[in-house]
């Protein structure tokens, strides 16, 4: 309804003025005067009519808007769904012919078309805009509107996509989403023709902009929630796992693939301290390339890793690569990592390791992410401790049986040299026993120092040929001595015996080779096959005596060997002379089994 001036006031004052020449001037001007203010009156009051006209108009379209927004949102279970639902609102109530909406992807830096019209809707997921980039990013940036009434492809603002067809288009007006005055996205229509946009269709477009904003928000905590779920219930089973696992390798490698699993990371790797060397070694990776798992120790104190693990504290880092702390920036660019977070593996106040957790994508490691990984790695520094002190156990339990074994051999040899040593002074005798239990102890001290299980030949042999020669020649001797042969390991039963069979050959090739001669040369040439070990000693210096038989030698310390030899070894001893004397001792490289 439009209201007109009043016709018949108009009627009244065409009369008045035509009667003026007849009436008195002066009677007839104050009822002029009155007429004149009521006429102008009822035009104010017309106006104010029409604009509350207008306004309510405008409300019925925005409740009217409103309600096919509430329609839209409320008939839509996926996000996906409830944003094509209400394109085709904000199409309608605004009168455009286009009309696409963009989210910020997770890391806030790119704007991801995730609707748009029947038109455009081929390249959702495929165009990207940069926050600031285009008049799209532009409103993420300043979190305001922007209307272009006409040539939008000119604005100084604007990014041109060939395959949206952009050109086509005059108009634009775009809207920011917020959510709690923080940016989520932004959603544009778009018509062919030049257009004004009113303050009417800015309004319904905020409107719709403010559901789309609440629709992602909830969608936003609803994944949050399952997958804080999810994360929980990941770390309830490896709590449980790792609690009832002693193995630290096995410990280790599930708490990797595990948390790179649940969480989504690119690789999750445990290092753990060295503390005799200072240094962060890798115990455990989700990385299946060699040259990740290949990498060197890291010094503490140097890269992240190593500060974290110095420093007992967490840190973050938004791109490793270009980090200029970080040691292996060549080896990430390969691996496609970028960010990174180092958890200190902490218990009783002790820093035993770290986490490291990386990300393909730049990536904002949330509080709610930091309080899940440190209670992660809380319980697999329990589990560490626990499994090192079942270790310890497990050590002492076998150095105790390792021990009473030993002391029984070093009965039996005492026993043997009172047997076969009647002829040697009490010194020599003395000297005899300490050299053999000294083989003993250089096994023992390598199990310690090295490995539980196995023990380097060719150390072994150093280190009893410095303790002998050093105990066996005296001084001003001119005698060259050293070990050949490749870094072959033993286990500890066999190294002992191997000990001692060394202590006794070498010690005769000091004392009744070259020490006689006062000068020579003693070797130890370690070899072997896929089949069999050769160690042999050999000397310069004095021969041995012609038909010499070491079978039949009363010498205590070849009968030890042709003891050792054949029975705990299973295998052969041989002695040769000639310029050089040469004592041979071969075995299996791989013990028979216990029938």
């Amino acid at each position: 309804m439009r209201f007109r001036p009043n016709l018949r006031l108009r009627k009244t004052m065409r009369l008045f003025r035509r009667n003026l020449r007849s009436d008195s001037a002066e009677e007839v001007a104050p009822l002029l005067e009155q007429l004149q203010l009521k006429e102008r009156q009822l035009l104010e009051a017309q106006r104010v009519i029409q604009q509350l006209q207008e306004q309510l108009e405008e409300q019925a379209a925005e409740v009217d808007a409103l309600r096919r927004i509430g329609a839209a949102v409320g008939s839509a279970f996926e996000v996906d769904e409830t944003l094509n639902a209400l394109v085709e609102v904000a199409l309608r109530l605004t009168g455009t012919e286009s009309c696409h909406i963009y989210l910020l992807n997770e890391n806030r830096t790119e704007l991801v078309l995730r609707a748009a019209d029947e038109e455009a809707r081929p390249m959702v997921g495929k165009i990207r805009l940069k926050v600031g980039e285009g008049i799209t990013g532009w409103v993420a940036r300043e979190k305001r509107y922007v209307a272009v009434p006409r040539e939008a492809y000119k604005d100084h603002r604007f990014k041109f996509f060939p395959e949206m067809r952009e050109r086509e288009y005059e108009s634009i007006l775009a809207v920011p989403l917020l959510h709690d005055n923080e940016v989520i996205g932004v959603i544009n229509v778009r018509t062919h023709r030049p257009h004004e946009y009113s303050r009417n269709q800015v309004r319904i477009l905020s409107n719709i902009a403010a559901q789309v904003a609440g629709v992602i928000e909830r969608s936003r905590r609803l994944q949050q929630l399952e997958r804080r779920a999810e994360q929980v219930s990941t770390l309830t089973e490896i709590t449980r796992q790792i609690a009832s696992n002693l193995y630290l390798e096995e410990i280790l490698q599930f708490l990797v693939n595990m948390t790179a699993q649940a969480m989504g990371y690119k690789i999750c790797t445990v290092m753990l301290i060295d503390e005799e060397r200072k240094h962060l070694v890798l115990k455990a990776t989700s990385s299946k390339s060699r040259e990740y798992i290949s990498k060197p120790n890291l010094p503490l104190g140097e890269s992240i890793a190593g500060r974290a693990a110095q420093q007992g504290r967490i840190i973050t880092v938004q791109d490793v690569k270009e980090h200029p702390q970080y040691t292996f920036a060549d080896i990430a660019a390969k691996e496609g990592v970028c960010s990174l977070a180092c958890i200190p593996l902490r218990t009783k106040g002790e820093t035993l390791g770290v986490l490291n957790c990386y990300t393909a994508r730049p990536h904002r490691f949330t509080d709610e992410e930091i309080s899940l990984l440190s209670a992660l790695a809380t319980h697999a520094a329990i589990a560490i401790e626990n499994s090192q002190l079942h270790i310890r156990s497990a050590i002492l339990q076998e150095m105790h049986h390792r021990v009473k074994n030993n002391l029984q051999t070093v009965a039996s040899l005492l026993r043997l040299q009172v047997r076969y040593g009647k002829q040697d002074s009490a010194e020599t005798a003395l000297l005899e026993s300490i050299n053999r239990i000294r083989s003993i102890a250089v096994v023992h001290d390598m199990l310690s120092r090295e490995d539980l299980d196995t023990v380097s030949v060719r150390k072994l042999a150093d280190n009893i040929l410095s303790n002998v020669a050093a105990t066996w020649l005296p001084e001003g001797h001119r005698v060259s001595v050293g070990v050949e042969g490749p870094e072959l390991l033993l286990d500890s039963h066999r190294a002992t015996s191997v000990a001692l069979v060394l202590n006794e050959l070498i010690q005769n090739a000091l004392e009744h080779g070259v020490g006689a001669a006062g000068e020579g040369m003693v070797r130890v040439v370690i070899s072997a096959d896929d089949e069999r070990v050769s160690i042999c000693v050999e000397n310069t210096g004095q021969p041995l005596p012609e038909g010499f038989d070491p079978q039949k030698s009363r010498n205590l310390g070849l009968q030890i060997v042709e003891n050792l030899t054949r029975g705990e070894l299973k295998g052969s001893f041989v002695l040769s002379g000639g310029e050089t004397t040469r004592a041979e001792v071969a075995f299996a490289l791989h013990p028979e089994p216990h029938p």
